[in-house]
């Protein structure tokens, strides 16, 4: 590949004429020289063939060119040993110029290519960097979204309890303030209906003490004995139709209230009986007297004596039988009830 031509002596054999094999290096052997200094130029550094130049680069160019005369110089190295081994003349002597050596340029590339593999490295370091960084980005993106988004859902459900919660609540309210309402309208009633009960127990009391000033109980010191309705053979009917007040013979008998006298004298199994009539048409017998005060058509006030307590007609013991006959009719109704209505209290 040397621009110079091949020399014409015989070719150098290593290991013919024993010894080591060395080529240039080593103690002196005289078969082996002499050497001819060869000092490459340009001219004999040219290319055979083609316009091929190193040009000239900006920058990086020197180490680019110091390369490629580096790779020629050995190039030229070479052909020149190959050239003296197929001539069998000795070797020349090489001489270099003052040129960066071989391992130096080869080491500038080198350090060049170092330089631009770790710059390549720095700048995959980087992008790997900034992926990871991006995907780093990207997940941490991902992870706050769902962790918002989890954080809605939780705000959600608690909103969603809370209105829960506060609906329940208020319907607790509701039905108690209603419960309330009910209780206080139904204890309003409750008083309305007493306070009313007792108006009108007070009413019926002045009513009846108006009436009891108006009324009185027939006779005194009596012991009841028989009830109205009260059954029995010793009546006629099958039942007692009035009230008996049993008291010695002789009792004084009163008018209960005003009146007129409509009957008065033997009534058969009554005995002696008086019949009163009041303003309203009712009927009062006054029965078994043992006499009479009274006479048929005298007008009566309230306690007049009207005769005495007696044992004549059907009877087993002095007593009065008095009965009520409301408008004159011929049934009667229970004495005890009537008394009551008019304040008195047998």
């Amino acid at each position: 590949m040397a621009s110079d031509r091949p020399l014409t002596e015989s070719p150098f054999i290593p290991g013919q004429r024993g010894g080591t094999d060395t080529f240039a290096y080593g103690e002196y052997r005289p078969d082996e020289g002499p050497w001819q200094e060869w000092n490459p130029t340009e001219e004999s550094l040219a290319p055979l063939r083609g316009r091929h130049r190193v040009a000239k680069q900006r920058g990086g160019g020197l180490a680019r060119s110091s390369t490629v005369l580096g790779v020629g110089v050995i190039a030229a190295v070479g052909a020149g040993g190959m050239a003296s081994a197929n001539t069998g003349k000795p070797p020349v002597s090489i001489s270099l110029p003052d040129l960066p050596s071989v391992g130096s340029l080869l080491g500038d590339d080198s350090g060049t290519g170092g330089d631009s593999a770790k710059a390549s490295q720095a700048s995959l370091s980087t992008m790997t960097t900034v992926a990871g960084s991006k995907r780093s980005d990207a997940g941490e993106a991902l992870r706050n979204r769902i962790m918002a988004q989890a954080e809605q859902q939780q705000t959600q459900v608690a909103d969603k309890a809370l209105t829960a919660v506060e609906t329940a609540q208020a319907k607790r309210i509701a039905a108690a303030a209603a419960a309330a309402e009910k209780a206080a309208a139904a204890k309003a009633v409750a008083a309305k209906a007493k306070a009313e009960e007792t108006a009108a127990k007070k009413a019926e009391a002045e009513r009846l003490a108006a009436l009891a000033k108006q009324y009185t109980l027939p006779t005194s010191s009596y012991t009841i004995t028989g009830t109205f309705g009260q059954a029995g053979s010793m009546w006629s009917s099958g039942y007692h139709t009035g009230l008996d007040f049993a008291a010695p013979t002789g009792t004084l008998i009163k008018a209960i209230h005003s009146g007129t006298v409509t009957q008065a004298g033997w009534a058969g199994s009554y005995g002696y009986r008086t019949v009163l009539t009041l303003d309203d048409g009712t009927e009062l017998w006054f029965c078994h007297q043992s006499s009479i005060s009274v006479s048929v058509g005298q007008k009566v006030g309230t306690g007049d004596v009207i005769g005495r307590v007696g044992a004549t007609g059907n009877v087993t013991g002095p007593h009065l039988h008095l009965e009520v006959h409301p408008g004159g009719q011929a049934t009667g109704i229970d004495p005890m009830t009537w008394l009551r209505g008019k304040g008195l209290n047998p």
